[in-house]
This record gives structure tokens, sequence and C-alpha cells, in this order.
């Protein structure tokens, strides 16, 4: 009996390191000289470019690509840029294509412009509800819809300014919109100071605060596109609400899609995973708009040579006066031709 717990005890002892070494240690973000998690530096979306926000509904629980599914990605990848070089030849430009600003195939600027990193292997940006989908809308937010729809029964696409979107209108994407990956403008930068995070994304010239000094929400009658954020830390993870949200924006691309409710509450996580990656995530509860909070999750890759750029979405921009001049033109055809419109 001595003898076998002898050789029992002298068993753990040889297999006891070797079990130490196969235990990966947590990684440890570095700290800012007043000792929170180091979050800061420019970590672009660009490699979830082309991942859908919602998952094929044949996919189910799974957010993985097969190897199979992976190389299909990057096939079109791969296709769709061949495809905006091919229709974009800086020396075949007539001044009338410029004019239009159609250069660029049917997203207008040259293809020298988009971004688009390695592709990634997941399915959806999406990860909860578990299949990647959209939880269904409350019957309120369906009659939000059906209400909008009816005020714009009689009107054109551009009868005003006011018929597109606060993204044509150069205002802003609202939060969500901001932060989901698009054709190109993808910088996202990080910026700490003691008791304050800065968090700066390149489209639209976005700029937030996040406080972490315990002061309150301010009063929900006050409201902003970008709303009113509130920060503290979890372990390493930075957790930020926020609230005071306009009813104007949604979660599709660019801030588009069914507009949220003044009730609204967004809670985002920032968790720096390694030194090059910060896993990012944003819950968003609407009461009034989704029978259900649902979850957003995708990683951010550290790129030291990206170029955040200077957004002049205003300056010299012609898109809106082309949409509305462009509505008027059609107006003055149908009229001359006695259509009338519907």
């Amino acid at each position: 009996m001595k003898k076998t717990l002898l050789f029992a005890a002298l068993i753990a002892l040889a297999v006891a390191p070797l079990a130490g070494q196969a235990v990966k240690k947590a990684y440890k973000a570095p700290r800012t000289p007043w000792g929170d998690p180091d979050l800061q530096g420019v970590w672009p979306s660009t490699d979830m470019v082309g991942t859908p926000l919602q998952r094929a509904s044949n996919f189910g629980s799974r957010n993985l690509l097969t190897e199979e599914e992976f190389r299909t990605r990057q096939a079109a990848a791969a296709r769709q840029t061949d495809e905006d070089n091919a229709e974009f030849n800086i020396d075949t430009v007539t001044p009338e294509q410029e004019a239009r600003g159609t250069v660029g195939g049917p997203v207008s600027p040259p293809p020298h412009w988009l971004e688009r990193g390695k592709p990634s292997y997941q399915a959806s940006l999406l990860v909860d509800p578990p299949d990647g989908r959209m939880p269904p809308q409350t019957p309120e937010a369906a009659e939000r819809v059906r209400a909008l729809a009816a005020r714009r029964a009689a009107r054109g696409p551009a009868d005003s300014y006011e018929d597109r979107s606060l993204y044509d209108q150069c205002i802003t994407r609202g939060v969500l919109g901001s932060i989901l990956p698009v054709i190109y403008n993808n910088g996202n930068q990080i910026i700490q100071a003691p008791g304050l995070v800065v968090l700066r994304n390149e489209m639209i010239h976005e700029t937030r605060f996040f406080y972490l000094d315990n002061r309150p929400h301010i009063s929900s009658k006050i409201r902003s596109y970008m709303g009113d954020s509130r920060a503290r830390w979890d372990g390493d993870t930075l957790v930020v609400e926020t609230t005071n949200m306009f009813d104007r924006n949604g979660v599709g691309g660019n801030g588009g899609g069914q507009a949220f409710s003044d009730a609204l509450k967004i809670t985002e996580r920032f968790t720096r995973v390694d030194a090059d990656t910060i896993e990012y995530s944003a819950t968003v509860d609407d009461p009034k708009t989704y029978t259900r909070p649902f979850t957003l999750q995708f990683p951010w890759r550290r790129d030291n040579n990206y170029g955040i750029f200077e957004y002049a979405c205003h300056e010299g921009n012609h898109s809106l006066f082309n949409i509305l001049s462009g509505a008027r033109a059609d107006d003055r055809e149908a009229s001359a031709a006695g259509a009338v419109r519907p």
C-alpha cells in the first residue's frame, strides 16, 4: 500500500510541470502610467468588411465558416476587387463621368479608396441570439414603420433633404452605424487620460467621451445623436453604457435600417485580448423596437500604418445637392409628359 501511494505521488510530481506548461497564461493588458488597462492605438475594422450583420439561416448556431465557405468568401472579395478595378480606369474617365461622380462604379469613389482586410472566418457580426438573426420587432415598432410609410406615400424619395438619411445629410451614422465595417473609412482610434477614454471614428469624424468618474447620466430630456456615455472597468474590459439617443438611427449599414426608439440603451465592451487585438461587443436593448436584446461582437486589429484622414463630408460635397436636383429634373420630365407621380 505504501509503495502504491509513493508511486502515485512520484507520478503526480512528474506530471505537474507538464500540466503547467499546457495551461496558457491569460493575456493581461499593459497599463497606462495611472494604472488603467491600455487600449490606446488605431484599431480599424477592415478585416470585417464583407462579414454580414446577420447569419444565413442554414448556419443555425454555427458562427464559423468551414474552409470551403471561407475560400468562397475569399474568392468573392477578390472578384469584387477585380470588378471595381475594371470599372475604374483613370485614363478613360470622361469629364461627364467625373462630374456625375460615377467614376468608381455603384459606390462612386475610385477603388483605391475602398478598404478590405484579410477576410474573417466569422459568419455574422451578430452573435446573440445564438442563430445570429435579428430578433422580431415589437408591435409598436411595426406600427411606427406603417405610419412612416403612410407619411411618405404621397412624397418622392427626394422631395426634401429631410427625405434623405442622416448619413446622406452628412450629419451622423449613430453609435452602431459608426462602428460597423463599411466600404471605407473604418478607422477607430482610442485615446486615454486619467478618468477618461476617448473613441474617435474616422467617418463623419465622430468623437465620443467615456467618463470613468461615476457621474450619473444627464437628464433623459437632453438627447443627442451619439447619446450620453458612462464607463467603468470590469477587470481589463472597458464597459460603456450609452443612453439619451435620438430615435433616428438603426443598426444597418451607416446607421440605416429600422430606426430605434427613445428607449434605446447600448452597452459596449472593449477587451484587449492580445497585443494587436481588441474584442469589441455591443448589446442593444430597445424594448420599444425589439422583443429582446441582441449582441454584436467582432475583433478590431491594430494597424499602426493606417491613416485616419479628415472626413470633410460637407465641404465640396455635391451628393445631396445632386440627389435633390436630380429628383426635380425627374419631376419636370414627368410633368412635361403629363404623368402623375404616385
